[in-house]
Parts: C-alpha cells; sequence; structure tokens
C-alpha cells in the first residue's frame, strides 16, 4: 500500500468531489478504496483549498492520478509529508476517543 496525496483548488472542489464520488459500486472505484478529502485550514496548513488523501495500492493510485488530472495536483516531498501526518495524527486522535467511549 502507498499513500498519495493530491491538492484540489478551491474553485477544482466541486469538480473533483464529482470524480471521488462517480461510479461508488466500481470494484475501481474511490469509494470503495477509501480516501479523506480535507480542508487544508482544518488541517494546520495556512492555504486555502483541500487534500485527498488515498491509501491505496499503486495501481489504484496511477489511475486516480489519470482520473484527477486537469482537477487536482499530486503533492509530495514536505507538503505531501505535513498532509500525510496531519490526517494519520487526526485519524488515530479519532480512534482513541472512541476507544475510550466504549472501552
Amino acid at each position: 500500500m502507498a499513500v498519495a496525496i493530491f491538492y484540489i483548488a478551491p474553485d477544482k472542489y466541486k469538480e473533483a468531489k464529482k470524480v471521488v464520488e462517480s461510479d461508488p459500486y466500481e470494484t475501481d472505484s474511490f469509494a470503495r478504496v477509501g480516501y479523506k478529502l480535507k480542508e487544508a485550514k482544518t488541517l494546520g496548513l495556512d492555504k486555502e483549498g483541500y487534500y485527498l488523501y488515498i491509501d491505496a495500492g499503486e495501481e489504484f493510485i496511477a489511475q486516480a492520478t489519470k482520473k484527477l488530472e486537469g482537477v487536482a495536483e499530486r503533492k509530495s516531498g514536505e507538503e505531501a509529508e505535513s498532509v500525510k501526518k496531519a490526517v494519520e495524527e487526526e485519524e488515530a486522535s479519532a480512534s482513541a476517543g472512541i476507544g475510550n467511549l466504549f472501552g
């Protein structure tokens, strides 16, 4: 499994959302693989726009990159790492909270 981070400009949000929500029952759909779509500000970043976090196989990520062409920009380096870390920390703290609730 690999993680891919995509940046979506505010004016491309609706278009990107349409892409990730299309054909939810297909075997290679975003819905089946799972994704997280987060507003940049909620991740503590001083930037307008959204980030798409995908944790999937390399083959799906390659397909996703093609589907998102012109709508989202795949990120790497420091920006991608900070988004990845923020999403994973948010997920871990949510899991811990549920554990405490039902623990």
